[in-house]
């Protein structure tokens, strides 16, 4: 049986804060702990916070085309300008202000990550870790060290969809598990041989996990527990798809 707990009494977090004693202290007075077996998901904004990816929006100076993007559409231009420093690459600017690009890690998604929302307070955007899976790979030691276990560790953020409404929750740093099940050349339930099914399965998790951790719950991670992953070195990285390989460039 697969079990999915959202872990309560995590405070505000801070830039420096130390997230992963916080997250093994709410384990501990929520008495749930940690199983080696365990997949911890923690979502995007608590890790940006703790690593400092924060940022005031009164030390944003827009360029002009941020301005004027902002200007036809009632954005800050602040968060516009954040936006565009944030992207690799604009891939549309599409009616109603929104940006759709490719960041620095591979990612294609809206705003570059920079988001508004959910920051505690004040007039600051969050923006995307540096690094993701280095940011999974330092809270699964850490973690390791404090509760005695090393979970594996999803970050999660949340994306919009081509051709679907709605947003769900993603993997965007992962450790500690393979996050593609790749089924091709096995045989399906009638025996026949699966040629293209590889399965997401940090994504699935990541975004199974916000079903109970909610989106204005402020609970930011949740604990999996039961489910039979396949544990390993691989990355959220490899969940991106290459650039080759996209049929919609």
């Amino acid at each position: 049986m697969i079990s999915l707990t959202a872990v309560d009494g995590i405070p505000e977090i801070r830039p420096a804060d130390d997230l992963a004693g916080m997250i093994a202290a709410a384990l501990a007075a929520a008495g749930i702990g940690l199983e080696a077996e365990d997949v911890l998901v923690v979502t995007q904004k608590v890790v940006s916070k703790a690593e400092g990816r924060v940022v005031e929006l009164a030390s944003v100076t827009p360029r002009s085309e941020a301005e004027s993007w902002a200007a036809q559409w009632g954005k800050d231009p602040r968060q516009v300008e954040l936006v565009l420093q944030e992207s690799a690459e604009v891939l549309r600017m599409a009616p109603g202000g929104l940006i759709i690009s490719r960041t620095r890690h591979g990612f294609v998604c809206a705003n570059a990550g920079v988001d508004l929302s959910n920051v505690g307070g004040g007039d600051v955007a969050t923006l995307l870790p540096e690094d993701s899976d280095a940011s999974a790979r330092a809270l699964r030691e850490r973690l390791g060290e404090l509760a005695g276990s090393r979970p594996a560790v999803i970050i999660s953020d949340s994306f919009g969809r081509p051709w679907r409404k709605g947003i769900v929750n993603v993997a965007i740093g992962s450790a500690g598990l393979e996050p593609l099940l790749d089924l091709r050349d096995t045989p399906d339930a009638q025996g026949r041989v699966m040629h293209s099914t590889v399965v997401a399965v940090a994504d699935e998790l990541a975004s199974a996990a916000d079903l109970v951790g909610g989106k204005v719950a402020q609970r930011p991670v949740v604990v999996v527990r039961g489910y039979e992953y396949r544990p390993g070195e691989g990355a959220a990285a490899e969940l991106v798809m290459e650039r080759e390989l996209d049929l919609f460039p």
